[in-house]
């Protein structure tokens, strides 16, 4: 079993799952204890196998976990903590895409989501202590949106500045950010452990 300083870290991609050089994929190559939430083989826009598959992902885990979410993966870690389940330590939700909004050209319409289960975006407190990366020109969230929801999540929020959505078309790969923030959660985590 991991002791707590040195949790399991499970990447939550978002719907365009995984790509070689997305900061998700490198930052899981970077460190000793990660896991991926696998792609889905068949209704992938299902926002319910989605949740399922991170789900099934945890509870072949022992020990402590930080959960490392982007884009529509944040809404697929809250989605998924609104149910009792397993304790975790904090995540780390980048970007999140406002899935309620209008998306640009060549991403689901808000209608698909819809029917898929996506929404609304549930705005409970999070069981669990979390940060929120907020860009502040994101064509997937707009800033003010997103500021709010991590204030319904209860989420620390660390503005990134002009980032884009912090992926290989706004381009960013490698997130060094992203491991101090990691490290950040283990320790606050490790304070308020029992």
């Amino acid at each position: 079993m991991n002791s707590t300083a040195d949790p399991t870290v499970v990447i939550v991609p978002g719907l365009r799952d995984h790509v070689a050089e997305h900061w998700q994929t490198l930052l899981a190559d970077r460190l000793e204890r990660t896991c991926t939430v696998p792609p889905l083989e068949y209704d992938t826009l299902s926002r319910r196998a989605r949740v399922a598959a991170l789900a099934d992902v945890l509870t072949e885990i022992d020990g402590p976990v930080v959960l490392v979410a982007h884009s529509a993966g944040v809404i697929t870690t809250v989605h998924w903590a609104q149910q009792p389940n397993r304790p975790i330590l904090g995540a780390l939700l980048a970007t999140p895409a406002d899935l309620e909004s209008s998306l640009p050209e060549g991403y689901p319409t808000t209608e698909i989501l819809d029917r898929a289960g996506w929404n609304p975006i549930p705005r409970r407190r999070l069981p669990f202590p979390s940060i929120v990366a907020a860009s502040s020109d994101d064509p997937l969230g707009s800033h003010r949106r997103v500021v709010g929801m991590a204030e319904a999540w209860g989420s620390r929020v660390v503005e990134l500045g002009a980032v884009g959505h912090l992926n290989p078309a706004s381009g960013f790969g490698y997130w060094p950010q992203a491991e101090e923030l990691v490290r950040q959660l283990s320790r606050v985590s490790e304070q308020v452990a029992p």
